[in-house]
């Protein structure tokens, strides 16, 4: 027995025999001379293999929209735009002419540039495009080479796909009654893979590294899509567990039916407000699914990941179309946080020694005022579809604070002066990330009109800990009293000021740490959307006098283990 660790992409957990889903048509492209006559046929090649591609991704993404939403169809318009991409043909024309070689060749050497570009990038989300290039390219190529396409359609039993990486149209075909789990070497949360699998409820563990050429097909494996965990080969004892995880995600599957519609609130009626995180518009199904107050956190970095600079139509239908879906609860969009682990040339963005503490967020914002006007009008004009408010990131000190609301106004006055309709007045409210901003937060609070309080990057500035680093960990503890301090400082200055303050970062999500919270004072919670119903139900059986007699223990404890060890005595874990 053998158990891998990966990503908690999709939770669930399964048990049934491996099926191997490994497609290396990278290692048997033809490559050949041609002579320079030849160019113009090699290219009419092209064109056939893109035009018959284009159907086919349109049919995909009819089928998206009628099996999975309009969210999962836009994967595939994403990928019909690729296709349709005038510099790639005229990459594969200027190649065939500068190589002569045969046109699969060439397409194979733009993919493989497209990919490094992709990979080399610090952040995950761009990284996890190379599978949207993989699947646009492989299915030219296919055409070009009259190459069937391996099919997950036609699966007759019950398996577990392993795979070093599922294309969405892959997905989307997918006998998906038959499909008890995926176990995939590359990938992360937001990879369309990931998304999907949400969609479709099938738990996934993704970002697995090297491994699927130690499984042998029809191998049994167990996955846990909550843990992240996949065992191969599991003994008695590890089969027991997945029956008993099994049963008890029945139990609770059954009792989150029972109370989605029942607002979030202590046993004795104390209202709090359990909102959503989201990364990418496709996530939204999901939020509405799980009857959330709201979308507390749209990261809109999304729409800028993908190689290129977004216009302000294209921003604006992806903001409306998730403003839209929520039928008028709010949606708080942050502003572009760009910069950090985040380098995108294109934007002028550029490495750095020290890149956590650098030119990122609403430094960035403040210096690229083009761009941060473009995407401020865009949101001010999907604001005429419904609750949106405007949030911005990574605020240090008052005077950024005043720029961006000046800006801001600036906007506000480009929209109306072009006749386009927007939300009077728009509420704006800032990121509480950083000591500074929770140390002021008193004189912050004159000119926002809302907190959201991102203890991730609160916990890694206060603890000056790179997150990311294994060796310093354990220092990156939302529990420490230092971090603490600054969430009750935070919470007691915008209930002062009379605004409204909420906590967005992983900790929400985190039952014992949402009950702490709210007898902290806090009422507005926001998590990803999956982990709603069971903060929801933990809420609901326990009471807000409870709550108000932990968080007042905690605050007079000195370290976080002292914390911790309270918690796990408290309720018996």
């Amino acid at each position: 027995m053998r158990e891998l660790r990966g990503i908690a992409a999709s939770p669930g957990t399964a048990f049934a025999p491996a099926y191997l889903f490994v497609d290396d048509y990278n290692a048997s492209i033809p490559s050949y001379s041609i002579a320079s006559q030849d160019v113009e046929a090699e290219y009419a090649r092209f064109a056939a293999a893109v035009a018959t591609a284009k159907e086919e991704v349109a049919a995909l993404r009819d089928r998206a929209l009628a099996e999975a939403g309009a969210d999962q169809a836009a994967i595939f318009e994403a990928h019909l735009m690729m296709i349709d991409d005038p510099e790639v043909a005229q990459n594969v024309r200027d190649g065939l002419g500068a190589s002569l070689l045969n046109v699969e060749s060439v397409v194979f050497a733009i993919e493989q540039k497209m990919i490094d570009q992709l990979s080399s990038s610090q952040d995950a989300y761009i990284q996890e495009r190379v599978s949207d290039v993989h699947d646009v390219v492989r299915r030219i190529l296919g055409h070009l080479l009259g190459r069937e396409r391996l099919s997950l359609a036609d699966l007759d039993r019950d398996v577990i796909i392993v795979a070093k990486d599922i294309l969405p149209s892959d997905m989307v075909g997918m006998a998906r009654d038959r499909i008890k789990g995926l176990a995939m070497e590359a990938g992360g949360r937001t990879s369309h893979a990931a998304i999907l699998a949400r969609a479709f409820r099938i738990p996934a563990v993704l970002g697995i590294g090297p491994f699927t050429a130690d499984v042998k097909p029809g191998a049994p494996l167990v996955i846990d899509g909550d843990r992240g965990a996949l065992v191969v080969d599991p003994d008695e004892t590890a089969l027991k567990k997945e029956r008993a995880a099994q049963n008890l995600q029945m139990l609770k599957e059954k009792e989150y039916a029972g109370i989605r519609d029942i607002p979030a609130a202590t046993k004795d009626g104390a209202r709090v407000f359990l909102k959503a995180n989201i990364e990418v518009p496709e996530e939204v199904d999901a939020v509405v699914e799980q009857a959330a107050d709201g979308i507390g956190l749209f990261r809109s970095e999304f729409l800028f990941l993908g190689g290129h600079i977004p216009g302000e139509e294209a921003q604006f239908n992806a903001y409306r179309k998730v403003v839209e879906s929520m039928a008028g609860k709010p949606v708080t969009i942050r502003t572009l946080d760009i910069g950090g682990d985040k380098v995108l040339p294109e934007l002028g963005a550029q490495d750095e020694k020290n890149p956590l503490l650098g030119w990122r967020a609403i430094r960035f914002c403040l210096s690229k005022t083009e761009i941060f006007r473009t995407q401020l009008r865009a949101i001010l004009r999907a604001s005429a579809f419904g609750d949106v408010n405007i949030m911005f990131p990574m605020i240090s000190t008052l005077e950024e604070l005043i720029k961006a609301r000046g800006i801001l106004e600036e906007a506000q006055w480009e929209c109306r002066s072009r006749g386009y309709q927007v939300r009077v007045p728009i509420r704006a409210g800032i990121m509480i990330e950083v000591p500074s901003a929770a140390l002021c937060s008193d004189i912050l609070s004159k000119s926002a009109d809302f907190f959201s309080i991102g203890t991730n990057d609160l916990t890694q500035y206060t603890m000056a800990v790179d997150r990311g680093n294994e060796k310093v960990a354990y220092l990156h503890d939302p529990f420490n009293p230092a971090v603490l301090r600054l969430i009750k400082t935070t919470i007691d200055a915008a209930r002062s000021a009379g605004i409204e303050v909420s906590l967005c970062g992983e900790m929400a999500a985190d039952p014992y740490a949402a009950l702490l919270l709210v007898g902290m004072g806090m009422r507005v919670l926001s998590m990803s959307a999956v982990s709603i119903p069971k903060v929801k139900s933990f809420l609901l059986a326990h009471t807000l006098e409870e709550a108000e007699s932990i968080a007042e223990s905690v605050m007079g404890m000195t370290s976080s283990s002292q914390v911790t060890t309270f918690i796990a005595n408290r309720f018996s874990l």
